[in-house]
């Protein structure tokens, strides 16, 4: 679930689900919600994402995940997602990810769609993509995105491929996170940061922001009406990574 409030003409929206705060159907229908009132309000200066606790968020349900019944079920989530991570990347006003806990695996593409990221200043903070250790590939929108966001194929491939999680600090070295603060200045970073990309003359943040993303917007629709990739999701009912899906869920 997301808890969202308004402060100062800027959407908090908080993931909040659990101990690990994870993203289910609901959650994606939630932040489609906000997403469309913040383009249609003229009011909203912008979203903050964040977690609840001490957790940003570990990604998508795995019970969630276990209970799909079949492929199309999955592809029917999916779906859902890949439309709503689309919108959350191209988001007219500005997205800054306060990141103040934990952001592996779908919360760490959540942040990444976002326009600016800032960690908390903690060295046990975990961030990262572990999906090639549970046996599950990035959807069309999950890899634009983070490819957007990497900035480099070498750098998707060495966080994609080895799967380690890593600390802010190694996240600012990598130019993943953008800034590192304190967990009392996070929150006032980012407000200020969403009022400084848009309380500009005629808004230009708007077009600017339109004119850098719509060409990866544009491929992942196209990639999403002409590819098959449906039938990738098949890797759901793959013995070992049910196996694998299990064993995490059982430690988390």
């Amino acid at each position: 679930m997301i808890n969202e409030r308004v402060e100062e003409g800027i959407v908090i929206a908080s993931f909040e689900n659990g101990k690990n705060n994870t993203i289910t159907r609901v959650t994606l229908r939630q932040l489609q919600a906000i997403l469309r009132n913040v383009n249609a309000d003229d009011g909203l200066k912008g979203i903050i994402l964040t977690g609840a606790e001490k957790v940003f968020s570990s990604g998508f349900d795995l019970p969630m995940f276990l209970g799909f019944k079949d492929v199309e079920e999955v592809v029917a989530f999916f779906e859902l997602e890949e439309e709503v991570l689309t919108d959350l990347f191209m988001c007219r006003k500005p997205v800054v990810a306060a990141i103040n806990g934990h952001a592996v695996a779908g919360g760490m593409i959540m942040a990444m769609a976002s326009d600016y990221r800032i960690a908390k200043d903690h060295p046990k903070i975990k961030l990262g993509m572990s999906e090639i250790k549970i046996g599950l590939p990035l959807s069309i929108a999950q890899t634009e995105v983070m490819r957007f966001g990497f900035d480099s194929d070498k750098l998707y491939r060495d966080i994609m491929y080895f799967g380690e999680l890593f600390n802010p600090a190694r996240g600012l070295e990598l130019g993943i996170i953008d800034e590192i603060v304190s967990e009392e200045q996070l929150m006032m970073r980012a407000k200020e940061l969403v009022c400084r990309f848009i309380d500009q003359p005629g808004r230009a943040f708007i077009k600017l922001k339109e004119s850098l993303k719509k060409p990866t917007a544009d491929r992942i629709r196209s990639r999403l009406a002409n590819e098959g990739w449906r039938e990738g999701f098949s890797c759901f009912f793959d013995p070992a990574v049910r196996s694998t899906l299990d064993f995490v869920q059982s430690m988390m």
